[in-house]
Order: C-alpha cells, then structure tokens, then sequence
C-alpha cells in the first residue's frame, strides 16, 4: 500500500502513460469523479467505465495496492480533505429514507471500529499509555470538531491525575495556554478530517519546544501524522456532512482505562473522595 503519497490523484496522473488502455479509463474516471468513485465497488467502477471487474483490480496493483479495497479507502481518505461541506450534504441525497440513514449509519460506524481495532499498534498503544503515566504535564489540544474528544479525553484523564490541561478557545489565546510546554511535557494532538490549521501549528510549536508529540488521527494523510512523536489512527469515514468520531471516541476510552487501571490503587481512594463530595452536595441523581 502506498503510504508516502500525500494525493492519490496526483499519483494516478503521474504515472498516466504507463497504463493500458482499460486502465487510463478507469484512471480518467477517478480524475474526473473520485466523490463518487470512492463508494463504489470494483464492478460498479467496471461497469461505469465499460472494462473487466479485473482490469479495475489490476488498476488498483499499479498503483501498488494490495487489492481494490486498499485503493477505495485511499480515494475515502482524500475526498474527506477534499470535500468541502456543501459536497458532503449532496453525497446525503442518496439516503431515501429515515431508515436507511439509521441503517447505514451503524454499519459504517460499526466497520470503523473493527478496521481500527484490526489495524492498532499495540506497541505504540502502551507506549502512550507509559508516556502519559511519566509527563511533568499533558496538554490536549483538539478543536473543531475535535473539542468534544479533547474534553472527553481531559474530563476523565483529570479524574486519574493532576496534571492534566485542555487547551483550547477561551479568554486566553491557545499560543499563551501553551506558553510554559517544554521537553518534560506531553502535547496530545487529535484531529479529524477537516482538519484545524490551528491544531497544526499548536503541534509545531510544540515540537520546536521539544515536548513529546502524541496524534490521535485517522491516518497518515493527517497534517499532525508526520510532525507526532507516537501517532494512533482511528477510522472515521464519513458518510456525509458529519464526521464520524465513533472510533476515535472507542479508543480514546480503551486508553483512559489503560492509564486508570496503571493507577488503580491512586485512583480508587481519589473516587471514594469523589463519592463522598457527589453525595454531600447532590451532583447525581439517587432515587434512580
């Protein structure tokens, strides 16, 4: 699988005279309709072009891809930084109905979880875990669409440790949040398609600091992929205008659980604290 070309339209127009004639037929088709391209499977791509289910297939081997499936989830993760929102909303006028959208909606979520979990770098997972476990201080950096995993992951990381910070809009601009990062520190950086410049530059200048990067991502396409000390990608193929967090969010959870069960004895007498305050003052609901 080619994973250093940043465009796969560029790389199917660079080696355009190489191809047959089948195959500069379906690579023109791509060029012109790679929104659409992306969500059809080989034979439809075939039929459309008027080649063999083959020849797609061979198409897709040129390109040095194991098979069709790798070069569909190719074209996906470009038309998620292609696509601005307006194109998205049309790609959602082929749900007909309520139902289909519900159906189709759990199934693609269903299918980035598995492909996430299949495709995880344990190694790198616990790896992580440990550096979380060890920094002087953790900043979160997520926005956008983002801001609701950076909270999440930071509400509950803030529950295990005292060091935690979410960085993100507030009164104080994010640069001055980061002021004080150093080489003790550790940035983690989430972003999902489209992806915030701003974000971008928080893990930039983090770097130039010498802090230990960590992205949690969808792939290596991301522009925080290649800056990252550690990088864990999550599926988050959208079907439509909204992104799909449904992955990031599984593995963001299978991470604060790793890091709570390496302070299992800290924060069992930090939480029997909490309950007490809970209950004192009411905060959750205990007729039901």
């Amino acid at each position: 699988m080619i994973e250093d070309k940043k465009d796969l339209i560029e790389e199917i127009k660079s080696k355009f005279s190489r191809f047959s004639k089948g195959q500069k037929l379906i690579g023109q088709y791509i060029i012109d309709y790679y929104d659409k391209a992306a969500f059809m499977t080989a034979s439809k791509i075939a039929e459309n072009v008027g080649v063999s289910e083959s020849t797609v297939v061979r198409f897709a081997n040129a390109l040095g891809f194991d098979g069709y499936p790798e070069l569909q989830r190719g074209l996906q993760d470009i038309i998620k930084v292609k696509l601005t929102t307006v194109q998205r909303v049309e790609m959602a006028r082929d749900y007909s109905s309520e139902e289909m959208i519900l159906k189709k909606m759990f199934k693609s979520d269903i299918e980035n979880i598995r492909y996430t979990q299949e495709n995880m770098n344990f190694q790198e997972f616990q790896d992580v875990v440990d550096k979380i476990l060890t920094a002087e201080k953790i900043y979160i950096v997520g926005l956008r669409s983002s801001t609701a995993l950076a909270q999440y992951l930071g509400f509950y990381l803030n529950l295990i440790l005292d060091n935690v910070k979410v960085v993100g809009y507030g009164i104080s601009d994010i640069f001055e949040q980061m002021l004080r990062v150093s080489e003790k520190d550790l940035v983690i950086g989430i972003s999902f398609p489209r992806y915030s410049n701003r974000t971008v530059e928080v893990m930039k200048y983090a770097k130039e600091q010498n802090a230990t990067l960590v992205a949690i991502t969808d792939s290596f396409m991301s522009p925080i992929y290649d800056i990252s000390t550690h990088r864990l990608t999550a599926k988050s193929n959208m079907a439509s205008f909204v992104d799909s967090l449904v992955a990031p969010l599984s593995l963001i959870n299978a991470l604060i659980i790793s890091v709570g069960m390496k302070e299992k004895e800290e924060i069992t007498h930090y939480f029997n604290r909490l309950e007490g305050l809970w209950d004192k003052y009411n905060v959750y609901d205990k007729d039901r």
